[in-house]
């Protein structure tokens, strides 16, 4: 019965109650009074059964409501759910169990759960079946209908009724083919993995074994290059380097204990460059090699030898006791030096010439003006006479300032124009005329006043800047020549004659600047004779025979200056395309009071014209002296009897002048 139907039965029974009431009107008030109050409690209760009848239909209504809304999540969830009795038994199933299976849903009502398992995992299913617990999680093997066995996941729970007895099981079924592809390929990546990684481990040992040989080697060379960066590649001395940091050390230890003295022994090798031009460079490697270990053997254990380079070697001598310890140890380095080198079976010898700077003679503060003086030293032994020591002084100091300051007004004598060409006539003997010139360089210093080529020309080869100081005399020589001949032709100026400097000899763009100079100031190649002195011919004659040939090749004349002053003979001479040889002013200025000197000079001049050279004669002073000249028919002379070095503008007027003498 619904709840309406309910409610009109009451109602029903509610009207026959009350007529009953009407009837019995003629009993007594008591049992009215009791009829009437039972009725009211029966109505009270009818009204409660009544909310309590509309409160179960709600309730109900909500159970249908929620079996529904189970009912749609069972049927529609996207994992399988099965429900079986305890036999195994399927009872009930959702749409994603019948697809998981592959079968219709009305197929799996009432077909036994075990036809699904798989061949090979039946036994196995049945064992379980036995043993089940609640929640039980497991894996195995399910076969659709018509279709390959796939691996699936069971989650499993009781079943029970309203008295709390097992009825069945609920199953959750998961198809876990892809899980499984997933493991599987996640073992074999991880398997890959592992081989990677050993064969990567294998290849960083490799790599950390090699880093580890690598590192050795970098700390080998890193050995090597501090050692080369404080030694000497060649002979295995301390260096430059080195051996300032040891000379600093030694004054500010110096500086601390004032009784301690020390001293730097600068060495230079005499005639260091004719060994290594001679005999080649590999030679003059071991011949220096020998040097220094010569060296070595001359000093203590505490003291420090070491080359600079080249060919120049320093000691630096601690603790002596006074100069004398280091003048022993000079003669001894001379004394070794003296004796013979043997490089492979040929014998070579050599001198030294050596600085000796004393902590004492000056209060140093750097190492650097210490070797300064030493070097100081060392050459003015050079300028006295080689093989030899000197001592550092206060004059080698002044003298050392002098020249340096000389050095820095000759660099700004060539900004300021204050070099001048002198010139010097050149007569000749047969007729008397002036043949051509001679080109004097002459400084014009604004202190010291007009200074001549050897007071300054020596610094200016040992700085490098006779090289365009002698480019620009040869190119204002050529120039003022070329400008003379076009003004005076009459007075058939022939020749100009140029110093040149045994470095400039030797500069590989030499006959350029030759060619480009005679062509810029349009003089003829033979008006021009370049000078070299016989010294330089005999020191330099095998390097210079080249160029001294290309020089003539370009139709310029070479004279031989201040012969008879290198010792060097007219049959060496014939080997080299000389022009004219010049006698040096010794010879000429007493032949008319020395017959032994009008001897040598008649000879010379007798012997160059076998040769087929012509002879001036430099230094004629006197009317005697041109007399004689003449009479050894020598063709030119020049002196100051003819004239003395004059600048352009008075040359020219001499030249207006035309004497003849």
């Amino acid at each position: 019965m619904n709840v309406d139907g309910f409610s009109q039965h009451i109602e029903k029974l509610r009207s026959q109650v009350h007529e009953l009431l009407q009837r019995s009107t003629t009993k007594p008030n008591l049992e009215q009074e009791i009829i009437t109050q039972a009725f009211d409690e029966l109505h009270a209760t009818v009204e409660e059964l009544l909310i309590v009848s509309q409160e179960l239909e709600l309730t109900r209504a909500a159970l249908d409501k929620e079996r529904q809304r189970y009912q749609d999540l069972f049927e529609f969830a996207p994992d399988a759910y099965l429900v079986t009795n305890t036999a195994g038994t399927i009872q009930e199933a959702n749409h994603a169990a019948a697809t998981l299976l592959d079968v219709g849903h009305k197929y799996l009502i009432g077909k036994p759960l075990i036809i699904f398992i798989a061949q090979h995992d039946r036994q196995l299913f049945s064992s379980q079946m036995k043993n089940f617990q609640q929640l039980l999680n497991w894996e195995i093997n399910l076969q659709p209908r018509g279709g390959k066995p796939f691996p699936a996941s069971i989650r499993l729970s009781t079943l029970y009724d309203e008295k709390g007895k097992q009825i069945g099981w609920r199953w959750l079924l998961c198809d876990i083919t892809e899980r499984k592809q997933a493991q599987e390929m996640l073992h074999r990546a991880y398997d890959e993995l592992e081989i990677r990684v050993a064969e990567r481990t294998a290849e960083l040992v490799k790599a950390n074994q090699k880093l580890l040989t690598e590192i050795t080697e970098r700390k080998r060379a890193e050995s090597q290059l501090l050692h080369l960066a404080f030694h000497d590649a060649l002979t295995g001395l301390p260096n430059r380097v080195a051996f300032i940091n040891r000379l600093r050390h030694a004054i500010n230890y110096s500086k601390r204990h004032s009784d301690y003295l020390f001293a730097v022994l600068f060495i230079d090798l005499d005639r260091f460059k004719v060994i290594n031009d001679s005999l080649g460079h590999h030679k003059g490697d071991q011949f220096l090699l020998a040097i220094a270990t010569r060296l070595e053997v001359c000093v203590r254990s505490i003291d420090t030898a070491a080359r600079l380079g080249g060919d120049e070697f320093t000691i630096l001598l601690e603790g002596i006791q006074d100069v004398s310890d280091a003048i022993k140890v000079a003669e001894r380095v001379e004394h070794e030096l003296k004796l013979p080198f043997e490089l492979d079976g040929q014998e070579i010898f050599t001198t030294a010439s050596i600085g000796i700077a004393l902590s004492s003679t000056v209060n140093y503060e750097q190492p650097e003006d210490v070797l300064r003086d030493a070097d100081t030293a060392m050459y003015r032994a050079k300028m006295l006479g080689r093989a030899r020591y000197e001592l550092f002084n206060s004059n080698m100091y002044a003298n050392a300032l002098a020249k340096l300051q000389l050095e820095t007004d000759l660099r700004r004598a060539i900004e300021r124009l204050e070099l001048q060409v002198y010139y010097q006539p050149i007569v000749s003997l047969t007729d008397g005329f002036i043949l051509g010139f001679e080109a004097l360089l002459r400084w014009e210093h604004p202190e010291r006043g007009l200074l001549s080529p050897s007071d300054f020309i020596p610094l200016a080869e040992e700085t490098g800047l006779i090289f365009s100081i002698g480019k620009w005399v040869l190119h204002e020589a050529c120039a003022q020549m070329q400008t003379w001949q076009a003004s005076y032709p009459a007075n058939l100026l022939k020749k100009i004659t140029v110093n040149l400097s045994v470095k400039q000899f030797f500069q590989s763009d030499l006959i350029e600047q030759i060619r480009e100079i005679l062509q810029s100031t349009s003089l003829n190649a033979d008006t021009l004779v370049l000078d070299i002195t016989e010294s330089v011919i005999v020191e330099n004659g095998d390097r210079l025979s080249t160029t001294l040939s290309e020089i003539r090749e370009l139709g310029i004349h070479l004279s031989i200056d201040d012969f008879g002053t290198g010792y060097s003979s007219l049959g060496r001479l014939y080997n080299f395309p000389i022009s004219l040889l010049k006698i040096d002013r010794s010879f000429i200025s007493s032949i008319n009071t020395n017959s032994k000197n009008l001897e040598i000079t008649e000879i010379l001049v007798t012997l160059a014209h076998k040769l087929g050279v012509d002879v001036l004669a430099e230094g004629i002073e006197t009317q005697e002296q041109l007399t004689l000249l003449r009479k050894l028919n020598c063709e030119y002379g020049q002196g100051h009897f003819f004239s003395v070095p004059l600048n352009s503008s008075k040359t020219e007027a001499l030249i207006k002048a035309n004497p003849r003498w």
